[in-house]
């Protein structure tokens, strides 16, 4: 045989066994985790996700083990992944259980925006889809820039962004603060988050601390037509007439379904919260 031909065939053996090495069973317990696989082309592998996930669209055809922190063990094993993949937020509730199960897992953070990029890294990694992952990183973090570039000149509004709270109320109000990825996107967009910083990135909420910082602006978390928040967000805050968001109609309802997910669409989620903090920018 040739000597170029048998190097030829040499390296095509090598990198069929290589390939074999990656995981071909995925399972994703988490929609931001299922974005980047889609991000990076491993999408097709998955065998698993979780009750939450909407996009791609095509995931509608993916089997659904249940909820974020508590899916069906017995859905998941009957999958027979060959790897897991989970987020910080889920590790606590899940993580030692999917090992003592024998299952491979991958934990991924997405704390901030540079833990997002991590997660696609990491991911990739995991996958055999490093260039993939590489240029998703590239991609999302030029669209980023984008918009830094079209608020950079615009003033830094106080922002107050609620992400839970009991239904119809302003009861058990949480907000995201420093330290979360979505803090870095009202940044990017051109705001700045007014509830001082905790080790979590989200706080409990008092009116009293409403009234004290006083925001320009109120993002109000709405997760659908069927979430505890949903309906007019300017119904329940009629009850502190007192603060400047409410006074100035700039309590802002925000359902996307992408924004609570630090993926790739974060880049969608920043552009909304530009033309939500900033409606002059055409």
């Amino acid at each position: 045989m040739p000597v170029r031909r048998f190097c030829f065939l040499t390296l095509l053996l090598a990198s069929s066994v290589g390939a074999a090495d990656f995981p071909q069973r995925i399972v994703s317990l988490s929609p931001d985790v299922t974005e980047m696989l889609y991000g990076v082309g491993a999408f097709s592998r998955l065998v698993g996700v979780s009750n939450y996930d909407t996009y791609p669209p095509e995931v509608v055809k993916v089997p659904h083990l249940g909820q974020l922190h508590n899916p069906s063990l017995e859905k998941l094993t009957a999958s027979r992944p060959d790897l897991v993949i989970i987020n910080n937020a889920q590790a606590p509730f899940l993580e030692e259980t999917l090992k003592d199960l024998g299952l491979r897992v991958l934990k991924t953070s997405n704390r901030s925006v540079e833990e997002v990029y991590a997660a696609m890294i990491a991911i990739g990694h995991a996958t055999g889809n490093d260039r993939e992952a590489a240029r998703l990183v590239a991609d999302t973090r030029e669209g980023l820039d984008r918009v830094r570039r079209k608020t950079a000149t615009l003033p830094k509004t106080r922002v107050v962004m609620i992400v839970n709270r009991t239904p119809g109320t302003l009861r058990d109000l949480s907000s995201a603060t420093d330290g979360s990825y979505l803090a870095d996107l009202v940044e990017i967009a051109g705001g700045r988050i007014a509830i001082a910083r905790v080790p979590s990135g989200y706080a409990r909420l008092s009116k009293e601390d409403l009234l004290a910082t006083n925001p320009d602006i109120i993002l109000d978390f709405v997760h659908g037509p069927k979430s505890s928040l949903a309906g007019d967000p300017l119904d329940a805050w009629r009850e502190l007439p007192e603060l400047k968001a409410v006074r100035d109609h700039r309590v802002l309802a925000v359902s996307a379904d992408y924004v609570p997910h630090a993926s790739q669409r974060i880049v969608q989620t920043a552009e909304l919260f530009a033309r939500l903090i900033h409606p002059e920018l055409k």
